[in-house]
């Protein structure tokens, strides 16, 4: 068993209990027991972790070590108590108890291994955890049908569960990969980025990668600092290449993270002070890219209050991956082959340096860990207001100065944002995604092609913009795409 400090420390950082694993403080029922390590074995593989715990002397409510009398070496009509709950269990399992004093009390924990095969029955009846209630399988066939499928083809990734949708298509994954300078083929580029399932279908990272995953990727904006206060503002970027769409969500971190003049004990020189961490950021968001659980249907969410950005991704820890090994940079991807593609296309690296770098600005209270999800919140730097004081002098007050009131707003819709800056700027966030002349062109409001041509000229000198086709630069097909 792992070091027992270890496990209290990572089950205790999350914010409530999850399915494969309970707190008790002296839990000493034994039928209850065994239950509950029927449902935390078939929860765990349901979860994909390697095993469950039930540990006693932690309060299932505030996660304070309490401590517990609970004694595992009594005797149950004269057998001992783990050879009592093992012989009723059905397939064996190789349990093991252990304890330690943390923070000056005493802790036990049963290390479960996770169903394997089938799932684990005590006393005849097979048990699994929904939130933290403990229920017989059979009443619900639907949880019963996913737990067979974890056991018979192993637990879901974007590799091994089909798609969707199977009439994808990949020109802007290939556009993506040749301007990183990297060719793909046509005939094997499936293959080597390991886009088919074993029956021959696209997987979910197929449909992930290609020109419409039908999957939204959007940043709310809110004029509070919670969900209650107005929404002002959706800025969207789904349904397109996810490659493409990281690199706008980054792109709009620019934009968000507006300078701020820092009127403090000024003088002569003014001094700007940016939003936010931009390095933070370009971190959080990619790690909510690579590691979000795809296979659960759902995306990554974006949330920008008047204090602060939250970044949320779904899904918990890797099995093989710790709290502190979380926080120290060890990185254990949740998704191998998109993960291999960010680091081919340069997006991330295998420093780990993401997280130490979130927590060298915010600290580990940036990070939040709660069931399922695991949200980084980036504080914004809001500086205070200023007024000239009697001598002409800069005074500054205690009132921050909201730095969102002037944010870009979008629609609700995919209708494109006029943002605030220049005509280049607006033009290289638009580009993003490959534009033809005529759409930049609308975009910007302007009647005539040439009024683009001006702007889009020095833009392609600077080699800031690309075509598509540049061996045909007068084709009726050119479109024009932002170099990062």
């Amino acid at each position: 068993m792992r070091n027992i400090k270890e496990i209290v420390t990572e089950l205790t950082a999350y914010k409530d209990e999850l399915e494969w694993f309970e707190f008790k403080t002296n839990l000493d029922d034994t039928n209850a027991i065994g239950e509950y390590v029927s449902a935390l074995s078939n929860a765990a593989a349901l979860k994909g972790q390697h095993f469950g715990y039930l540990v006693w002397g932690i309060h299932d409510k505030t996660h304070e070590c309490v401590g517990t009398r609970f004694d595992y070496h009594r005797s149950v009509d004269n057998e001992p108590l783990q050879h009592y709950i093992a012989r009723n269990l059905s397939p064996d399992l190789n349990l093991e108890f252990d304890e330690e004093i943390v923070d000056g009390n005493r802790i036990v924990v049963l290390a479960i291994p996770a169903a394997s095969k089938v799932p684990t029955a005590f006393k005849g009846v097979r048990y699994i955890r929904i939130g933290s209630s403990k229920v017989n399988l059979m009443k619900y066939p639907d949880r019963e049908a996913a737990l067979f499928r974890v056991l018979n083809f192993g637990y879901p990734s974007i590799v091994n569960t089909e798609a969707e949708y199977q009439d994808l298509t990949f020109e802007q994954l290939f556009i993506y990969y040749s301007l990183k300078g990297i060719t793909l083929k046509q005939n094997t580029f499936k293959k080597n980025l390991e886009l088919l399932t074993d029956s021959g279908k696209y997987n979910l990272l197929a449909q992930l990668l290609s020109d419409n995953p039908h999957i939204p990727i959007r940043f709310s904006l809110f004029n509070g600092k919670t969900k209650a206060s107005t929404m002002y503002a959706v800025r969207e970027f789904g349904n397109m290449c996810i490659l493409m769409a990281l690199d706008r969500v980054l792109d709009y971190g620019e934009i968000l993270n507006v300078p701020q003049a820092d009127e403090r004990n000024r003088h002569m020189e003014r001094k700007e002070v940016m939003l936010f961490n931009i390095d933070a950021y370009r971190e959080a968001i990619i790690n909510a890219f690579v590691h979000n659980s795809w296979v659960s249907g759902n995306e990554p969410m974006f949330t920008v209050y008047s204090d602060r950005i939250e970044i949320l991704s779904r899904g918990t820890l890797p099995p093989d991956q710790t709290i502190e090994g979380f926080f120290a940079g060890e990185s254990i991807p949740v998704n191998r082959k998109l993960s291999e593609i960010f680091l081919q296309l340069h997006i991330s690296e295998k420093s780990g340096r993401g997280v130490p770098k979130i927590v060298e600005v915010y600290g580990k209270d940036a990070v939040e860990f709660r069931e399922n999800t695991i949200v980084v919140t980036i504080p914004f730097e809001q500086m205070p207001a200023a007024r000239e004081d009697a001598t002409g002098g800069i005074e500054s007050t205690d009132t921050p100065v909201s730095t969102l009131d002037n944010t870009p707003v979008s629609t609700l819709d995919n209708t494109p944002d006029i943002f605030v800056g220049s005509i280049e700027d607006k033009i290289l966030n638009y580009c993003i995604m490959p534009r033809g002349i005529l759409e930049i062109t609308n975009y910007l409001g302007y009647r005539e092609k040439k009024s683009t041509r001006k702007y889009l000229r020095p833009l392609l000198d600077q080699g800031r913009i690309a075509m598509t086709i540049p061996e045909k630069p007068n084709s009726k097909n050119q479109k024009y795409i932002t170099i990062r």
